[in-house]
């Protein structure tokens, strides 16, 4: 069922009104990414952290310390792998009104902390 033109408008409203107050999450709902390239790249990943895990109970049967070595060496390329396929990419799309978006770095330096946010909130609910 489609959305009617009022709820069409709501929703743009609010999709403009979470830009406004977090770009950084924004971008990140609005970023696709290949999502079965990312989990081909992680089942690489694991595999290779099991392949690794296997060379070094190998070498450590065998007293072998250079197949122990590198096994522990593939466990860590694993575990790299791993990681980076679970990782955002950093992907800065233009807002809905064509502006460009600010980069994330700048986006945190402008935007209050946690604890500022709080103080405010308390300030505001005792008149001060």
């Amino acid at each position: 069922m489609p959305l009617s033109e009022h709820e069409q408008r709501l929703l743009e409203q609010m999709e403009r009104a979470l830009y406004a107050e977090d770009p950084t999450f924004a971008n990140n709902l609005r970023t696709t990414t290949a999502g079965r390239g990312s989990r081909g790249k992680a089942a690489m990943g694991v595999l290779a952290i099991f392949a690794g895990m296997g060379l070094v109970i190998a070498g450590v049967a065998t007293m072998i310390i250079a197949l122990g070595v590198v096994g522990f060496v593939v466990m860590l390329l694993g575990a790299a792998v791993t990681y980076s396929a679970f990782r955002a990419p950093v992907v800065i799309t233009d807002s809905a009104e064509g502006a460009s978006a600010k980069p994330a770095a700048k986006a945190k330096q402008a935007k209050p902390g946690f604890m500022d946010r709080m103080e405010e909130r308390w300030r505001e609910r005792n008149g001060e």
